[in-house]
């Protein structure tokens, strides 16, 4: 790993800090005031019945233009703090043991907040259900910190904490899937933009996951760390970029 690649590879940190921040601003600058209601369901005594029964009510209302910009911004501040004098040496290290923590903390919020975007556009409002998701997509996330973090120290690749991510990965998914499958009925479902939304961030979510094998396998040229390392940088952009601007284009563009 010489000085000429890492130097290289703080300069791609800038600019994509710089993508991702342009894309945030102007989100935010120019979409509409949309929003979308998180719901909460406690439980109330109805005297007439004598039971239990929800009493589902309308906590408050985000709105999405904020939200996108939020994890464009997430980016944009990561990508700038792992290029300062201060933390890019951490960072270099860290790359030359196979390792990118600073990677696995911004995607662990990032990466989250897409989720619960994704999951109130098929109509998923339930706080708790939301902060469920977000959590366990942040678990997610985190066995990627565990699988570079453990196989530091192992002869041969611990495929283990690849599998439990795996595992806690699929459950916003399948959430969202049932929500997906589940809305309309007879009157119709979510406008088309929600189902390209759905399946190209699918897709995106996976490649990640194909990335780590393909460094793990020493797949041709994932064989060098630095290489699956631009190739994170770039999917990361390719996904923020492809889940903001489908949801601008069905709900905060100004008509």
């Amino acid at each position: 790993m010489t000085d000429d690649r890492l130097r290289s590879l703080r300069r791609f940190n800038v600019v994509m800090g710089f993508v991702h921040l342009a894309q945030a601003v102007a989100v935010y600058l120019l979409s509409t005031d949309f929003a979308l209601p998180v719901t909460t369901s406690f439980l109330r005594y109805n005297p007439a019945t004598e039971t239990l029964v929800p009493n589902y009510r309308t906590a408050f209302e985000v709105e999405l233009g904020p939200l996108v910009a939020l994890f464009l911004l997430l980016s944009a501040v990561a990508h700038f703090v792992i290029s300062t004098p201060g933390v890019f040496p951490w960072y270099a290290r860290n790359l030359g043991k196979g390792a990118n923590y600073a990677r696995w903390i911004e995607y662990s919020l990032s990466s989250s907040v897409m989720i619960v975007l994704i999951s109130m556009l098929v109509g998923i409002y339930d706080a708790m259900a939301l902060i469920a998701l977000f959590a366990v997509n942040a678990a997610m996330i985190l066995f990627g910190w565990l699988m570079e973090l453990h196989n530091q120290s192992t002869q041969r690749t611990d495929w283990t904490s690849f599998w439990f991510g795996v595992f806690a990965g699929a459950v916003p998914w399948i959430c969202i899937t049932i929500s997906l499958i589940g809305a309309g009925g007879p009157e119709g479902g979510p406008p088309g933009f929600v189902y390209g939304i759905f399946f190209s961030l699918f897709v995106f979510f996976n490649v990640f996951a194909v990335n780590m094998v393909l460094q793990y396998r020493k797949v041709g040229r994932w064989a060098d760390y630095l290489y699956g390392e631009r190739v994170y940088i770039l999917l990361s952009l390719f996904a923020k970029s492809a889940l903001a601007w489908q949801v601008f284009a069905g709900t905060l563009r100004p008509m």
